[in-house]
């Protein structure tokens, strides 16, 4: 469903509107109990004025009746969702009574039926500017107030909410007052979902999913709850400050767009992660540093919040590390930092060179929109490998002095970065402007290479964004098998690095932060040495060297093919197939030299049948076999008779599936009846991706009409559906959607919004079309200033990601 447009609130009108406003509670009554695709929502905002004109936010789809301080409020005074009023000085009371639409793309109060049982589910996702559509109110982070909800809701739905809800009477839930909050946290999770309760040191813990998904909750609980413990005891010894919010509930939700969001008292995570398929370790490092981040956000983010959103990194960044950290410091998953060396490190380093880049701080954010757009791997991933090189500098004694100290003196208020580091000079960490200078207020990161010749690394910082940054990291000489390292300090255009041999690897620990690119003796030498490395942190700083230099064009495709084929069937972990595999298919397989995916193929179908049955090796090893299966007889017989060790559940049947359906090997009817004899909401969304991943006319007209808004589909569904559009080997039925694509991208406006308006520009982007006309129609879009900001920024990032392409070509032509 479309939302009515609106527009992004300022900075400048956030200023004004804080300097005019205290807010001193929300009381917010919703009804749930109709099943209608709209919703009664109905808001009393008590609040203080010094006197004067402002507005409140409020995006309904009727409005009954409005009264400030008892006099009726003109509802035709509403334009794109902002309601003019007039204050007196002192105390004021806004009442408004309004209906409200349910969403489903992941958004505002988003309605989900579940087709495997039928059942209706609600969640809130507040973030960044969708309260409105759930509640009037003064929608940003530092007008924070303490909220009471009233639900009413079936009288078989539980519900939950930012503090503990009590259930007087059947059908209606009490939620609160909670802790002061602001707009963006504030959730309700409503419907007959499954519960599992617990307790840990005076916090009532809570997990909730959909029903059909209740048993895999209840395998998946003493996990779960296991790490919430471990999580909850160190952060409190970390910062000695009690978790403040009452319960601590994870909702495990359908059809969220993020990992996961950290309202308080509820967390809200997509429901994939409640596990209904076989997973592998790699898999369950994911949840559980998502787990652990959520709980980082308790604190830094939920106590303490940033005042406007160009802060918002601080949020994300000291989240990211600490979720890092603590999981592997304290749970199960000690090998987390390696995960986030295959998973995170490249996400970063590619949004940092981009033409679309900003500074991790001090980004600007002139408005609430422009700030979504940089909600992106700098503000992750780089905002947090250089909050662990400034712990690494400061220890963690004056760290987290200085954390605790910001979070007592801002204690359910709002704070700014100067704020932060105020408290951490104040705690001995000493002139820290030489980090806010160089590392987080000026984009961009620099590329380190090694002239073997020279003896020397060579730094070159981006040339639009000059910096003078000083990097600390080993660097490690691969030669026979054998490991070398030596400390380099990094301090200006060229740095002299001794007894260095064989395959050179720099910063293999990930200390710093810079593109690395190997010398051509590295990636020759890797042939032989990268077999022999096993080390997982050593291997992935390997492939992460290889990934930089191949986007900078400085390394062949087909030598990363040899590489992969060399060294993927010893010595390797599923980080490789989850992590790497991919990247080849999608960025290195499409250059490099003809027979280059049968190559692939061919070793993951050795390694399938030679590693050892059931390990996670051969699971990640056989589905990148089925995504490079050009044989349809194979993948059938897969279907029927899998390999030794390897289970034909509900994942592994849709991925071959979706692999059949790419190359016309099987047709709607068939797809129709396997979603029928295994219905639920992960298969909904794999038979949308398989069913427009036919070879067809018609299977891309349906594509087409679900971006179009012609066929309204959920968020995944939608992003599925993209994928099936653009499958490589499609030319002749794809083509004329290239150039609709750019004509009629600029209109999804008028039928999506927020998230899912940059998710489905994203997805659908031609990128099978790798040439010079595509990449000129993507240019001419951006120069013509018809897109809105958050699509504006997916279109110049798949145009930069379309150019490396073609650069790479260039550099290395296909044999």
């Amino acid at each position: 469903m479309s939302v009515a447009s609106s527009r992004s609130l300022l900075r400048t009108e956030a200023v004004a509107r804080r300097e005019l406003l205290d807010v001193t509670s929300y009381d917010v009554t919703l009804d749930l109990a109709s099943d209608e695709a709209t919703f009664a929502s109905g808001t009393t905002i008590t609040f203080e004025s010094r006197g004067g004109s402002t507005f409140v936010d409020l995006k309904p789809t009727a409005v009954t009746g409005i009264r400030l301080n008892d006099r009726p409020v003109d509802p035709d005074l509403l334009d794109r969702g902002r309601l003019p009023i007039d204050t007196v000085a002192g105390t004021n009371v806004l009442v408004v009574d309004a209906v409200m639409p349910f969403r489903n793309d992941g958004e505002g109060l988003h309605q989900h039926v579940d087709p495997a049982d039928g059942r209706r589910y609600v969640y809130g996702m507040s973030f960044m500017d969708a309260a409105p559509t759930v509640f009037a109110c003064f929608d940003q982070p530092d007008l924070k107030a303490p909220y009471t909800l009233h639900v009413l809701a079936p009288d078989d739905w539980v519900v939950v909410g930012n503090a503990p809800a009590t259930n007087p009477e059947k059908g209606r839930w009490e939620i609160g007052p909670t802790q002061p909050l602001s707009t963006y946290f504030v959730t309700v999770v409503a419907g007959p979902y499954h519960l599992v309760r617990d307790e840990h040191d005076g916090i009532p813990l809570g997990l909730s999913a959909r029903q059909s998904l209740a048993k895999h909750l209840d395998k998946d609980a003493d996990e779960l709850f296991t790490m919430t413990r471990q999580c909850f005891d160190e952060f409190h010894r970390l910062f000695g400050i009690r978790y403040p919010f009452g319960d601590y509930h994870q909702a495990f939700v359908p059809e969220f767009n993020a990992g996961a969001m950290e309202n308080p008292g509820c967390v809200t995570f997509r429901d994939q992660l409640v596990f209904d398929t076989r997973v592998t370790r790699g898999t369950r490092i994911v949840r559980a540093t998502t787990v652990a981040h959520e709980m980082a956000h308790q604190w830094f983010g939920n106590i303490v919040t940033p005042t406007w959103w160009d802060d918002l990194w601080l949020n994300e960044s000291f989240a990211e590390y600490m979720g890092n950290r603590v999981t592997a410091d304290v749970t199960e998953y000690d090998d987390a930092w390696t995960h986030v060396a295959w998973s995170r490190r490249q996400w970063g380093l590619l949004a940092d060179q981009r033409p679309t880049t900003h500074p991790v701080a001090g980004n600007g954010a002139v408005d609430a929109v422009a700030a979504l757009q940089n909600f992106d791997g700098i503000s992750y991933a780089k905002g947090s490998s250089i909050l662990k090189q400034l712990c690494t500098s400061l220890g963690d004694g004056v760290f987290f002095a200085g954390a605790i100290d910001h979070f007592t003196r801002h204690r359910f208020g709002n704070a700014t970065m100067h704020d932060l580091f105020a408290s951490w000079e104040q705690a001995g960490a000493g002139d820290l402007g030489p980090v806010v200078d160089q590392w987080l207020r000026v984009a961009g990161a620099d590329v380190i290479t090694l002239d073997r010749d020279a003896g020397v690394l060579r730094r070159e910082p981006p040339s639009d964004h000059p910096a003078d940054r000083a990097h600390r990291f080993e660097v490690a000489s691969l030669d026979s098998g054998a490991v070398t390292t030596t400390v380099v300090d990094v301090t200006g255009p060229e740095t002299a690095v001794a007894g260095v041999s064989g395959a050179v690897v720099l910063d293999p620990r990930e200390q710093s932060w810079g593109v690395y690119v190997p010398d051509t003796t590295t990636v020759s030498r890797l042939r032989d040495e990268l077999p022999l490395v096993t080390d997982d942190l050593l291997r992935a700083a390997v492939w992460n060297n290889l990934k930089s230099g191949f986007n900078e064009a400085l390394v062949a495709p087909d030598d990363v093919v040899e590489l992969l084929v060399a060294a993927f069937p010893v010595h390797d972990t599923e980080d490789t197939a989850r992590h790497t595999v991919p990247w080849m298919l999608g960025e290195v397989l499409p250059a490099a030299a003809p027979g280059s995916v049968a190559r692939v193929h061919d070793v993951t179908v050795s390694l399938v049948g030679t590693t050892e049955p059931g390990s996670e090796l051969q699971l990640s090893a056989f589905r990148t076999a089925v995504r490079t299966a050009d044989d349809t007889a194979v993948l059938r017989g897969w279907l029927t008779d899998p390999p030794a060790g390897v289970d034909v559940d509900s994942d592994v049947r849709w991925r071959i599936l979706v692999r059949l359906a790419i190359l016309g090997g099987t047709d709607p009817a068939e797809l129709d009846a396997a979603l029928a004899a295994d219905k639920t909401a992960a298969t909904q969304v794999s038979h949308t991706e398989a069913v427009t991943s036919l070879p067809t006319a018609e299977a891309k007209a349906l594509a087409w009409q679900m971006f179009s808004g012609v066929v309204d589909v959920p968020n995944y569904e939608l992003v599925a559906a993209g994928h099936g559009l653009w499958r490589g080997g499609q030319h002749d039925v794809t083509a004329p959607y290239v150039e609709r694509y750019f004509a009629e991208l600029p209109g999804t406006s008028q039928v999506r919004s927020g998230w899912v308006l940059a998710l489905a520009a994203d997805a659908f982007f031609p990128g099978t079309f790798v040439d010079d006309d595509t990449l000129a129609r993507a240019r001419a879009l951006l120069a013509g200033g018809s897109l809105e900001p958050a699509v504006q920024r997916r279109v110049a990032d798949r145009a930069d990601e379309l150019a490396r392409r073609l650069a790479v070509r260039s550099a290395y032509p296909a044999s």
